[in-house]
């Protein structure tokens, strides 16, 4: 198992599932408890006029929040961690680094409100995007201009399954002045870590694998940029999109079992995909621990293996509605990376924001297909696939 340094001892070597489980604190010190409080507080009391706790006002930070924030810094090997409210409350801040004008080069086959937050509503700002196939160094260069700020890159991408080289891609960027931004939302800390091959900024939704249980919604940003810090600081304190002391201990007690829950996820996924594979009613399944994978090398080299993603066509669109209609055990909602199996149908859902064109060019067409595979026993999960498949 990857051993990352613990930043309270600099002597002291833990491994990542060790500090998945333990996080940044390993009690609280004042009674001795074993689980962060949750500090429901709005407001702290100052000791004296000029003198703080570091604890002003819970929009601008929390302790639960912080503690959060440290641990999975920690896990990313960043140095700092924003924790927003949603996933698309920490992209909205990191967006605030750039200047009207800035051109963004992002994935094609993105989560489609991401597209919609950036198409729909930075454009108004005087911000354009390009979104190119990512996975295909080649759409990289030949979109970037004189204006390009950043590349945004999903790898894996949502839900194609795309892998884009992460280290290219930041040297790439780097020599146009510009920097790099990785969502690893399908990945998380436990599989990847970004910052190590060059991405200047991590992005997550926190609702999927890090919370884990689909009871919360989370975002955060992970970096280790010094002259970015108090900007994004000042964008999270003025937009005022922060997470909850509530919400950051759930998502600190999910991120305890993480290692776990990614371990049966990726298992179950691989099972789930090979027998997709094999059924005579699926065309195509998109999975990266396939060794025919185009990117499958290239994913060995930078992750510790699959999250629990897969994607598939099936042969006939009459298929779709049979499936979503029929699943028992497998549940039919939006969302991924909780511990029940999800299944979605892109097409009407988590990407319709994304013009028609654009959807099919990138792969999303009527016949694709979505599962999040839970931690359930994966053969009863393959059991209810069949049924409705039948």
């Amino acid at each position: 198992m990857e051993t990352i340094g613990h930043p309270k001892d600099k002597s002291t070597t833990l491994a990542l599932d060790t500090l998945t489980a333990r996080g940044a604190e390993y009690f609280e010190p004042r009674t001795g408890a074993v689980s962060v409080p949750i500090f429901q507080s709005a407001t702290f009391r100052h000791p004296g006029q000029g003198r703080s706790t570091g604890f002003d006002y819970s929009r601008g930070n929390n302790p639960t929040r912080k503690a959060l924030e440290d641990s999975l810094a920690i896990l990313e090997g960043g140095k700092y961690c924003l924790a927003f409210a949603t996933g698309m409350g920490a992209i909205s801040a990191l967006v605030k680094i750039f200047k009207p004008g800035s051109h963004i080069i992002v994935s094609e086959d993105l989560y489609g409100g991401t597209y919609r937050l950036f198409n729909r509503y930075y454009a108004n700002y005087g911000f354009t995007f390009s979104f190119v196939d990512t996975s295909n160094f080649s759409c990289i260069e030949n979109a970037v201009t004189s204006n390009t700020k950043a590349l945004f890159i999903e790898t894996p991408s949502n839900p194609m399954m795309k892998v884009t080289d992460i280290e290219r891609c930041a040297e790439f960027i780097h020599k146009k002045n510009g920097v790099l931004i990785t969502d690893n939302t399908f990945c998380t800390p436990y599989l990847q870590n970004p910052l190590a091959y060059g991405s200047d900024f991590v992005i997550h939704s926190g609702t999927k694998y890090l919370e884990g249980h689909n009871d919360t919604l989370s975002g955060f940003i992970v970096h280790s940029k010094e002259e970015y810090e108090q900007e994004l600081r000042d964008a999270q304190m003025g937009e005022g999109a922060t997470l909850s002391p509530f919400d950051s201990w759930l998502t600190l007690r999910g991120i305890k079992t993480l290692s776990l829950r990614m371990e049966k996820h990726s298992a179950n996924a691989g099972i789930i995909a090979h027998f997709l594979r094999e059924h005579p009613k699926v065309e195509k399944v998109f999975y990266t621990g396939f060794t025919d994978h185009p990117q499958y090398e290239l994913s060995r080299r930078q992750t510790r293996g699959d999250s629990g993603m897969v994607s598939f066509y099936v042969n006939d669109i009459s298929l779709v509605g049979q499936i979503l209609e029929n699943v028992r055990l497998v549940l039919f909602a939006e969302s991924l990376g909780g511990v029940e199996s999800l299944i979605t149908y892109p097409w009407q859902q988590t990407h319709t924001a994304i013009p028609e064109r654009m959807r099919l060019n990138a792969g999303v067409n009527e016949r694709l297909m979505r599962l999040s595979a839970g931690i359930e026993n994966p053969n009863d999960i393959i059991e209810d696939l069949k049924q409705a498949l039948r």
